[in-house]
């Protein structure tokens, strides 16, 4: 690993649920004073969650509470104190510190005895030199030393680990371990669902649907007996294996927002229409392309190799996912890109081809976006709009996807000629997904796709591929392509002749 840049530091939250540890809590508070001078924090905040103890952990808290003034070390931090008026568990815990977090990571700390957090510093360089997601402390690395405790608890835990490990298709060593570092933003878009221990598998398999990076270090253990407090038992082995079974067969791995992720992830389960949509599109795209409203990846993927690919979105998580593409694949680049405002285009205006798949419908103003577009584009450039189709189709599907409209043909025809465009042609694309898009959207007015049915789809489009024109219904979307004037009229010729020719063997 790459010695850590000594001029770039970053800032911790340290989330810290509490419960009937009132003999323990103020000393594994206390050990975090180590984490003050580490030269990679430039600030700790320390939230403490007391779960509804029962005993006296709350006046423990209290105590080192009033007793930090008189810790030098403590000056250098930034201490939250919270409370459940009746016990929730550690992931109900862990959630509530989280909404106070306002740091660039997170890390979860559990307030016995157990874990060090002097190795807490050795994941904090995987962020800043690794461009790590989430760092896990394992135990079962080799480390410093661990305390030798429990073979059927060790042997239960590396049967989790395994079957996680399975279900997430990473080679984790310790899934179960408290020491999770993540980004406080990627961890924040996680919805976490799970009130007790069943945080530690829910947490793994959503990261690694997400696509995040995923590092581990080895961190020193000192687990405790049953009669020294832990309370970790069999039941909750049993309730981890059901947790692991259950977030294998879910997609709820997005917080919800304006931007859909959450079908965005369904789609990505149909690659194979993903393919179809990349395959219908791709003869007219060129070799410098610049895609708004990129998503997660799914048609980008499809869509490269180019001489030069610029993919961007608005939302910076998916942002933060095209990024991780271009570690294999030097042509691409990716931006933050609003495509309402042309201050946030990428600075080169020479693209031949804009790919806009799924975007103008979301915006009040369509023709200012297409604005925007056409002034990105090379003089006889190509724009490449898809949007839906049909008024009679809206309902909660759209509403959920953030949709303003749907069009017919005359309408998105007029309005790229509004925004300077000359309309080259409008394809018809997907009649197989009316009928589905209807039952789902308008007849049982769901908000979501499931997860079968997103499987079907994906075994069943290399059908629809065959069929789809043959099909009596209007398609679901529609594809315009635009063309921007050349501004020199001999060349202009030769491209719109050679574009007709692609139209007509298209």
């Amino acid at each position: 690993m790459q010695e850590p840049r000594t001029n770039v530091t970053t800032t911790l939250a340290v989330l810290v649920p509490v419960y009937n540890e009132e003999y323990l809590v103020g000393t594994s508070l206390a050990r975090l004073e180590t984490l003050g001078d580490c030269p990679l924090l430039s600030r700790v905040k320390v939230i403490v969650v007391d779960d509804g103890s029962r005993d006296g952990t709350a006046a423990a808290l209290d105590r080192f509470r009033r007793a930090l003034k008189a810790r030098p070390w403590a000056s250098r931090f930034e201490w939250t104190f919270l409370r459940h008026e009746r016990n929730q568990g550690k992931g109900a815990g862990i959630r509530t510190a989280l909404e106070h977090a306002d740091t660039q990571l997170a890390v979860i700390h559990d307030a016995d005895l157990e874990y060090f957090p002097e190795d807490l510093k050795k994941m904090i360089p995987l962020f800043l030199e690794q461009q790590a997601d989430a760092v896990f402390g394992s135990r079962f690395l080799s480390s410093d030393f661990r305390r030798v405790l429990f073979y059927r608890h060790a042997l239960a835990n590396h049967l989790l680990t395994f079957l996680c490990d399975l279900v997430c298709d990473l080679n984790l060593t310790d899934m179960e371990t408290c020491y999770k570092m993540v980004r406080t933003e990627l961890l924040r878009s996680i919805p976490l669902e799970s009130r007790d221990f069943r945080i530690e598998p829910e947490l793994a398999i959503k990261l690694a649907k997400r696509g995040a990076r995923v590092f581990e270090v080895p961190i020193s253990y000192a687990g405790r007996s049953y009669q020294e407090g832990k309370k970790i038992g069999w039941r909750d082995g049993v309730k981890a294996l059901r947790a692991i079974l259950r977030f294998a067969i879910s997609d709820h791995i997005y917080t919800e927002d304006s931007h859909g992720g959450e079908i965005l992830e369904r789609l990505a389960r149909a690659p194979r229409f993903s393919r179809w949509m990349a395959d219908t599109i791709r003869p007219w795209v060129g070799q410098r392309v610049l895609e708004i409203g990129a998503g997660t990846g799914n048609l980008t993927v499809n869509l490269v190799p180019r001489q030069f690919y610029c993919a961007t979105d608005l939302n910076p998580h998916y942002v933060a996912g095209l990024d991780k593409l271009r570690e294999s694949r030097p042509y691409l680049h990716v931006g933050n890109t609003d495509g309402c405002s042309l201050e946030t285009y990428p600075e080169e205006r020479d693209f031949d081809t804009v790919v806009c798949l799924n975007v103008v419908e979301h915006v009040d103003d369509d023709e200012h976006i297409l604005r925007n577009i056409h002034q990105a584009l090379a003089p006889g450039g190509r724009a490449i709009i898809l949007v839906p189709q049909g008024r009679w189709l809206y309902g909660t599907l759209d509403e959920v996807l953030g949709h303003r409209r749907r069009y017919t043909p005359t309408q998105l025809r007029a309005v790229g000629n509004k925004a300077g465009f000359e309309c080259e042609r409008i394809l018809g694309f997907n009649r197989s997904g009316v009928p589905a898009w209807w039952l789902n959207g308008k007849l049982l007015r769901r908000r979501t796709f499931g997860i079968w049915q997103m499987k079907m789809l994906n075994l069943l489009t290399p059908l629809f591929r065959i069929v789809d024109r043959w099909l009596p219904l209007p398609s679901l979307s529609l594809i315009a392509l635009f063309r921007k004037p050349a501004a020199v009229a001999g060349p202009a010729v030769e491209v719109e002749a050679g574009a007709s020719q692609g139209l007509r063997d298209g």
